[in-house]
C-alpha cells in the first residue's frame, strides 16, 4: 500500500541498512576500489584510473562503473566522477609517454633486434605507419582495451607534440571513461552489468590481435624458410 506520510528514522536506518548491505556484496578489486573512492572521494577515483594505465590488472571496465555506482550513492558529484577520472587518465597516459621518450628509436631498434622474427625494417614499417595515423591512433586507442595505455607508449617515441598529444588523449578519454562512469550511475547496484559488454569487446580485441600474431609468425616463417641459403 502507498504512504504519504514523510520518512521517519526508522526509514533512514532501513536506508542505511541497505546501503551497508550493497556495499558488503562487493568482492575482491571491486570491494577495495568502492572503499578506497569513500575515503578519498572523487580524486580516489582519478588515482585508480592513473594507476590502471600502468597496472592493466586494475581494468577500468570495472572502476569506471564503479565511480558512477559510488557516486549514485552520493559519496560525490557525478561531474566530479568525470573530472577525476578523466584527469588521472591524461596523468597516467602521460607517464608512458614518458616512459616511451626516455626508451627512444635507438634503444627500440636495439631490443627489437634481439627478438626472434622482428626485423629492422618490421620497426620503420611501424614509425611509418604511426607518422601516418599517430593522431586517429592515440584518440581511438584510448578507446580500445589493451591499447588504451600501450597507445602512449609509441606516441613518446616519437615523440608526438604534447599540444596534439595531451588533448587527443584527453577526447578520447573523456568519451570512455562518460559512457562508463554514466552509465555506472544510472545503474547503481546493478553496475556490474557494463562489465560484461566490456569483457565481451576485451575478447574480440584479444581474440583480433591473437589472429594478426599468429600470421605475421606464419608468414615471417615462410620467409625465412625460403630466403636464399636458409636450411631445408
Amino acid at each position: 500500500m502507498a504512504r504519504n506520510e514523510p520518512y521517519g528514522k526508522g526509514d533512514t536506518l532501513f536506508l542505511l541498512q541497505a546501503t551497508d548491505q550493497s556495499t558488503s556484496e562487493l568482492t575482491g578489486i571491486a570491494d577495495w576500489a568502492v572503499r578506497f573512492m569513500e575515503r578519498l572521494g572523487a580524486p580516489g577515483a582519478g588515482v585508480l584510473i592513473a594507476l590502471e594505465n600502468l597496472f592493466p590488472p586494475l581494468p577500468s571496465e570495472v572502476i569506471l562503473p564503479l565511480a558512477g555506482f559510488t557516486a549514485s550513492r552520493g559519496d560525490f558529484e557525478l561531474w566530479e566522477a568525470l573530472f577525476w577520472t578523466t584527469l588521472g587518465s591524461v596523468i597516467g597516459a602521460l607517464i608512458l609517454y614518458g616512459i616511451g621518450a626516455a626508451l627512444g628509436m635507438q634503444r627500440t631498434i636495439a631490443i627489437a633486434e634481439r627478438l626472434p622474427l622482428i626485423n629492422t625494417s618490421d620497426i620503420d614499417k611501424t614509425v611509418a605507419w604511426f607518422q601516418k595515423h599517430g593522431p586517429k591512433a592515440v584518440f581511438f586507442g584510448r578507446m580500445l582495451p589493451i591499447f588504451r595505455s600501450l597507445i602512449s607508449i609509441p606516441a613518446g617515441i616519437e615523440r608526438m607534440p604534447l599540444t596534439q598529444f595531451v588533448p587527443l588523449t584527453l577526447a578520447g578519454s573523456l568519451i570512455w571513461n562518460s559512457i562508463f562512469v554514466v552509465a555506472g550511475y544510472q545503474l547503481g547496484e546493478n553496475w556490474h552489468r557494463v562489465e560484461r559488454y566490456a569483457e565481451f569487446l576485451q575478447y574480440i580485441v584479444i581474440a583480433a590481435v591473437a589472429v594478426a600474431v599468429l600470421i605475421f609468425i606464419v608468414r615471417r616463417l615462410r620467409a625465412q624458410r625460403s630466403a636464399p641459403g636458409s636450411a631445408a
